[in-house]
C-alpha cells in the first residue's frame, strides 16, 4: 500500500481512537496477563477464559491509557515525544475520550463478570484506579518516586492473568508481580534520562529533573541488580527449570552490561538503546517462562 493511501487510514478518526489506548503499551501489559494465565496451568487455558480474559484485560488496560492520556493533555502537548497524540494534536475532544474510556473500560469489567471471574474483574478494577487515578493524577506530578510506588499497577497483569484461571492470588503470581515491579524503575528511568529535558518542561518532577543524571545512573544500576536477583526467584523457588534460568541470567547480563554502562559512561544514546532492551527484556524474559513450564509439564 502506498504512503498516500494509507494516510487517510492513520488519520481516521478510528486510528485515533486506536491510538488512545496506547497499543505498545497495552500489547506488552496483554502479553504478560497472557503468559501469566499459561503459567497457573500444567495443562492448556480454557478456551472462553484464555479469550474472555485477554479482551477484558485489554479493554481495561485500554481504558486506563485513555484517562492518563485525558489527564496529561497538556503536559502532552508540550512535549516532543507526546505532542501529536489525538487530545494535544485536537484530532479528538476530552469529551470523546471520556466517553470512549467509559465504553470500553465498561466492556471489559462485563466481560471478565461474566465469562472470566469476580476476582479478576475486581483485580483489574484496582489496577485500573492504580494506573489512571492514584498514578496518572496524584503521584506523577507530586514526587519523583512516581515510577517505583506507581509501578505495582504497571506490575498486576500476569497476576490477573493468573487470577483469571485459578480464581486465586498465588506466591507464584506474586513472582511474577514482583519481577516487573523491579523492572520498571530501570525501564522508566533510561527514557527519563534522555527525554529530561521534554520532563523538565512539562514540569513533571522524574527522578533526572528534582535528583540529576547521576543520581539517577545509580539508581537505574541498583534496581538492575535488584531486578536480576528477582528474575532468579521463579527458579529459586520451583516454579521453573533450568532453561527458564540460563534464560534469565543470560538476559539479566546484558540488562547490567547496560546499567554498568550508562552510570560509568552515559550517552543519550546509549539511554535509548537501554529503554528498547528493556523491553525486549522483559519480553524475552516471560517467553522463556512459558516455554520452560511446557517443557517441564
Amino acid at each position: 500500500m502506498s504512503s498516500s493511501l494509507a494516510r487517510p487510514y492513520t488519520g481516521s478518526r478510528a486510528y485515533q481512537y486506536y491510538q488512545l489506548t496506547k497499543p505498545r503499551v497495552v500489547s506488552l501489559i496483554v502479553f504478560t496477563a497472557v503468559i501469566g494465565m499459561f503459567l497457573a496451568t500444567p495443562g492448556m487455558v480454557p478456551l472462553q477464559t484464555l479469550v474472555a480474559g485477554t479482551l477484558g484485560i485489554a479493554l481495561i488496560a485500554g481504558a486506563a491509557a485513555a484517562v492518563n492520556c485525558l489527564v496529561e493533555q497538556k503536559i502532552d502537548a508540550v512535549m516532543s515525544r507526546t505532542r501529536m497524540r489525538p487530545l494535544p494534536s485536537g484530532r479528538l475532544t476530552s469529551a470523546q475520550t471520556l466517553v470512549f474510556s467509559g465504553v470500553i473500560g465498561g466492556a471489559g469489567l462485563a466481560i471478565l463478570h461474566h465469562w472470566v471471574n469476580d476476582l479478576t474483574m475486581w483485580l483489574t478494577l484496582a489496577t485500573f484506579i492504580g494506573y489512571a487515578v492514584i498514578y496518572t493524577v496524584i503521584l506523577k506530578p507530586m514526587t519523583p518516586q512516581n515510577i517505583v510506588i506507581g509501578g505495582a499497577s504497571g506490575a498486576m497483569p500476569p497476576v490477573l492473568g493468573w487470577t483469571a484461571v485459578t480464581g486465586e492470588v498465588s506466591a507464584d503470581a506474586l513472582l511474577l508481580f514482583l519481577i516487573i515491579f523491579a523492572w520498571t524503575p530501570p525501564h522508566f528511568w533510561s527514557l527519563a534520562l534522555y527525554r529530561k529535558l521534554d520532563y523538565a518542561k512539562a514540569g513533571v518532577p522524574m527522578l533526572p529533573v528534582t535528583h540529576g543524571d547521576r543520581f539517577t545512573r545509580l539508581h537505574v544500576l541498583l534496581y538492575t541488580i535488584i531486578l536480576f536477583a528477582c528474575s532468579l526467584a521463579p527458579f529459586a523457588t520451583r516454579m521453573s527449570g533450568l532453561l527458564y534460568l540460563f534464560s534469565a541470567i543470560g538476559l539479566g547480563a546484558v540488562f547490567l552490561a547496560y546499567a554498568i554502562r550508562i552510570y560509568a559512561s552515559y550517552s543519550d544514546g546509549l539511554a535509548r538503546r537501554t529503554f528498547r532492551y528493556s523491553i525486549f527484556y522483559l519480553t524475552a524474559l516471560f517467553a522463556a517462562l512459558l516455554v520452560d513450564h511446557y517443557v517441564r509439564f
